[in-house]
């Protein structure tokens, strides 16, 4: 029996490393899709993955390799607009969705897994949040008897190599004694990397997932301050957190996303005006028992601060 092909793009990012990996250990071939092949070589180590550098907006290139597989996962995503206009979301968030489509239908293509985001909605604050929901709403839609598609609706994701947790740790280490938080009373219900692997891996051949839409949480809700708190605890970096109002929320922005590699922008804060939770129940009718923050965490955030503190985590993990 030949091994089933599939092409991911996004499959360099944090999810796309996770998923790959997971995806080596069954009987499938990988082909990862990315802008700079020599960047990622060390991808090369997973078993019967086929690392290709390609421009994943030129439909030739899609053509191509979409028609060399079976199956399309779409991972790309972005946090941050250059332009903050929003025309680089729509670019990756709706016009590239669009043409996976097409393209899926044109080459045959019989599956296609989607990446969009908790919180997606037409009617969100955000420009992010927007063309999310409009990027899913496109993939949905296209689910028919030829082409079955399922999308993902992730909340905060964290894992060995995240920018969530691994951000706040690089700041606290950098802030003097005390750290100003925007939107301290933001919530998520932050999901396990290795969970959102499986959750794609496991709806493949799962009937029950074509053309529906599955929302991937965490077992417990927090609200942000919580979470950064948590931080400090697990790296040893005592700060004092300072929860911005609304007003210095917004200012804060305003001033970050001019700065280089726009650590934050006024996008960002309006994706947190709206809560980022939900429940485990998709996560378990896929087979899945939902990973807890804090079996995790430690094992890599002890790298950033006390060595005694990182111990005392872990062993807690051991224990949940």
């Amino acid at each position: 029996m030949s091994k089933r092909r599939i092409c991911i793009l996004g499959g360099s990012g944090f999810v796309g490393r996770h998923l790959a990996s997971a995806l080596g250990k069954e009987n499938v071939s990988i082909r990862v899709l990315t802008r700079n092949r020599e960047r990622n070589r060390d991808l090369l180590v997973i078993p019967s993955l086929e690392l290709v550098e390609a421009d994943i907006h030129d439909p030739t290139v899609l053509r191509k390799h979409f028609g060399e597989s079976d199956v399309v996962i779409n991972l790309v995503g972005i946090l941050n607009d250059p332009h903050r206009d929003g025309r680089t979301f729509r670019r990756v968030h709706v016009e590239l969705p669009r043409q996976i489509v097409d393209i899926c239908r044109q080459t045959g293509i019989r599956r296609l897994l989607h990446m969009s985001a908790l919180g997606a909605a037409s009617d969100a604050p955000s420009k992010y949040q927007q063309t999310k929901a409009e990027g899913e709403a496109l993939v949905l839609d296209a689910n028919s008897s030829q082409l079955a598609t399922t999308t993902f609706r992730p909340s905060v994701i964290f894992g060995r190599g995240d920018s969530f947790f691994n951000r706040f740790a690089r700041l606290l280490r950098l802030a003097p004694g005390f750290f100003p938080l925007p939107t301290p009373n933001a919530r998520f219900s932050p999901v396990y990397v290795g969970d959102v692997a499986r959750a794609f891996i496991n709806s493949l051949d799962e009937r029950d997932a074509y053309g529906r839409s599955y929302e991937l949480c965490g077992p417990r809700t927090y609200t942000l301050r919580e979470l950064v708190e948590y931080t400090t605890e697990v790296t040893g970096h005592k700060r004092r957190i300072i929860g911005l109002g609304d007003g210095l929320s917004r200012l804060q922005a305003r001033i970050l996303e001019r700065l280089p590699g726009q650590p934050y922008s006024y996008d960002n804060y309006l994706s947190s005006t709206r809560d980022n939770v939900g429940t485990t129940e998709d996560l378990e009718r896929l087979g899945i028992r939902p990973t807890a923050v804090e079996a995790i965490v430690p094992g890599y955030l002890g790298n950033f601060g006390a060595r005694s503190r990182y111990n005392e985590f872990r062993k807690e993990a051991r224990r949940v």
